[in-house]
């Protein structure tokens, strides 16, 4: 099996424990770890919302599911405001970190860059809806990959209503 079809494989098992296997996607008798979803080291945060993630013995550039963070590097959006700021604080929450990897319905973005609920290991912490809960990331709901998409429009709304982060600033 190659290792790209592991991944899938093992990220369609992080849909959550007791759901539906995504469409029947896993092998019967798929392991206990494809359930748990796929665990890999940030090896850098790319900006606000995407990180490279190494994965075994391979890399992947993963992009958070349901958040979007101000641009620092779009080619016609510029650097937006906020967006620097964004970029270090997720830095900040997951560089060098052991990383959980969530799936929900969609595999990859146009770009190639593999979806993703993101979880640090060592203590849980959702970190898409810690960009939102602190004002860092806004929320981009794109079904079908809409799991959280109510959590993270009320933790933006209490961002919001409190001036926090980018909601303050811009």
């Amino acid at each position: 099996m190659s290792p790209r079809r592991l991944i899938v494989l093992l990220l369609v098992g992080a849909a959550g424990a007791g759901a539906a296997d995504a469409g029947g996607l896993l092998e019967s008798g798929a392991d206990e770890q494809a359930a748990a979803g796929v665990v890999g080291r940030v090896v850098r945060a790319i900006d606000g919302d995407t990180i490279d993630v190494q994965i075994g013995s391979d890399r992947e550039k993963v992009r958070y599911i349901g958040v979007d963070t101000p641009e620092t590097r779009h080619p016609t959006k510029g650097v937006q405001c906020y967006g620097h700021k964004a970029s270090e604080f997720n830095a900040q929450l997951v560089a060098d970190e052991q990383v959980r990897l969530e799936r929900d319905v969609g595999e990859r973005d146009r770009y190639g860059r593999l979806l993703a609920y993101v979880h640090r290991v060592r203590d849980g912490l959702f970190v898409n809806a810690e960009l939102a809960r602190l004002g860092y990331a806004q929320p981009l709901s794109i079904p079908p990959d809409v799991r959280y998409a109510d959590r993270f429009a009320e933790l933006a709304r209490e961002a919001r209503e409190h001036g926090r982060g980018l909601w303050s600033a811009c």
